[in-house]
């Protein structure tokens, strides 16, 4: 019986080996869970691009939006766990979205963190006009004026909402929010005085504020961003826990092999060291993340800090899908 038993284990084991070493025996599918033509589209193109190099199979995005992101995430949990199928995700679709939606996953126990791909700063915007050119001056300029201040998001429980919510629970201060459809939008309403304030990625908003078409009034990071250094953080405006960065990653659904999980995150690094691809990503105002961030272990505990830092905001706000 024992020796009957010890040979089942080895035959599971040898199958489970050589499983690993086929890996990858078919193109791969990236879930985007974004419409196509977006950040996150492209750079999920981007990144499967060089990683088929790695690989040695193609990589094929699939985008499939809707509900924030939810609807992409939860095509993921259901896919088989062999890593023929693995998703980009970002803050959206993998902290907030599983708090404002009713998903049918838990972001922590139902997929296997991949690596941490990106991170792009985020910032507070104002109209060029707008009396405050600080945090601190903003604050002041609230509490003067309660029931004027405006902030454009991108949606409910986007980042910016989420940030309007938290900024409004630290600095005691009341705003009108006003939901757009896209960044795009909103940083035309801020340019055109229609609206006070924005939150967004600080990328996306550069040229506009070096043109002087908006005032930039805190960077959403640890420290200032190298585009814009004269841009305070808003710890050092007075307002602490404002560290928002709009971040991305890969995943794979739970039960994939760690041996495969290893290919993916080999893959990925060796992605992020190639000269032409840190140039794109670089042209895209996004930032690679440093050696010891990019493990599966690093990653799955970056993204349990963030889920624990927004997912209380999100409910104590009670934020739903509309």
């Amino acid at each position: 019986m024992k020796r009957s038993l010890l040979t089942i284990v080895a035959l599971i084991a040898g199958l489970a080996a050589a499983s690993a070493q086929s890996y990858p025996s078919r193109p791969i599918t990236l879930i985007v869970p974004f419409p196509a033509g977006g950040p996150t589209d492209s750079l999920a193109r981007i990144a499967g691009e060089r990683m088929r190099t790695s690989l040695g199979q193609p990589v094929i995005v699939e985008n499939v939006a809707g509900a924030g992101g939810s609807m992409g995430v939860t095509r993921l949990m259901r896919s088989t766990p062999d890593g023929h199928v693995i998703a980009i995700g970002q803050l959206t679709s993998f902290v907030l979205s599983g708090a404002v939606y009713n998903v049918p996953y838990d972001l922590l126990r139902d997929f296997e963190p991949i690596a941490l791909l990106t991170i792009a700063p985020q910032w507070l915007i104002a109209r060029a006009d707008l009396p405050a050119n600080n945090l601190k001056e903003l604050v002041a300029w609230l509490k003067a004026n309660p029931t004027k201040g405006t902030l454009g998001t991108i949606g409910t429980g986007s980042p910016s909402h989420v940030f309007a919510v938290q900024f409004q629970n630290q600095s005691g201060t009341k705003l009108q929010v006003v939901p757009y459809r896209g960044g795009g939008p909103a940083l035309t309403d801020v340019m055109g005085g229609q609206i006070d304030l924005s939150m967004l990625e600080a990328s996306n908003t550069l040229s506009a504020y070096r043109a002087g078409k908006i005032k930039a009034l805190a960077v959403l990071e640890k420290t200032r961003w190298s585009a814009a250094p004269e841009v305070p953080t808003a710890d050092e405006s007075g307002i602490t826990g404002l560290v928002m960065p709009f971040w991305h990653g890969l995943w794979a659904p739970k039960g994939t092999p760690s041996d495969v999980i290893a290919k993916l995150n080999a893959a990925v690094v060796e992605t992020l060291k190639d000269p032409a691809v840190m140039q794109r990503l670089s042209g895209m105002g996004q930032q690679i993340p440093s050696a010891d961030q990019q493990t599966p272990a690093a990653f799955a505990a970056f993204h349990r800090a963030e889920l624990e830092k927004w997912v209380p905001v999100v409910k104590a706000a009670n934020i739903k899908a509309e």
